[in-house]
């Protein structure tokens, strides 16, 4: 269930701008990995994991967290970044991207495992989307951004039908792969590109 009590425990702790930060499109075989950093002013009671949300009520919270939000950021990484430098490495520059975007922070709130090098002090949550208020804001405003970008890069190149599957390894983009081969857009070091890499 979200809540707000990490938030609270910072503020109580002195720190004053507490970013929840997250990122999507970590498993897609092509597409960027997006990172959202968010900063709220208290609880937004509608706010929810993103992966239970429909698109619209998605789309339409996203507007909300950023009217209502102190402060909001979004870095994404590339997939030449992500073949470079690995996922994780390439997840951890899309926070950094996301954190630079912010005029104050001074406390991170991040989904996922300890993040070693983050730039100021920390808190990973395990599953945070679906726990800490401003953690699932960042991941709905991501998720909101990364769809829209695949959406576009559909328009680019409609073979791949990215509007549809958003870059993920469904069985409808395996089969456009066969048929079309791999793109510019595709994660090579991902073990199902490599082996399109040589036909």
């Amino acid at each position: 269930m979200i809540h707000y009590e990490y938030e609270n425990n910072c503020l109580k702790q002195g720190y004053k701008f507490i970013a929840g930060i997250d990122e999507v499109g970590r498993g897609p075989l092509a597409g960027p990995v997006v990172a959202g950093a968010v900063i709220l002013p208290g609880y937004i009671s509608q706010i929810d994991d993103s992966k239970k949300l429909l698109p619209t009520k998605r789309a339409n919270l996203a507007k909300i967290i950023k009217a209502g939000a102190v402060d909001y950021g979004i870095g994404s990484a590339s997939v030449e970044e992500i073949d470079q430098m690995g996922l994780q490495q390439a997840s951890y520059l899309a926070f950094r991207r996301a954190i630079e975007k912010l005029k104050k922070v001074d406390y991170l709130l991040i989904d996922g495992l300890k993040w070693k090098d983050a730039p100021l002090s920390s808190l990973a949550i395990i599953n945070g989307d679906a726990i800490s208020c401003s953690v699932a804001a960042a991941s709905i405003i991501a998720k909101v951004y990364r769809d829209n970008l695949m959406c576009e890069l559909h328009k680019k190149m409609p073979d791949y039908r990215f509007d549809l599957h958003k870059g993920y390894g469904t069985k409808l983009h395996l089969e456009l792969l066969e048929r079309f081969g791999i793109s510019e857009h595709h994660r090579k070091s991902f073990a199902p590109i490599k082996r399109f890499l040589n036909i």
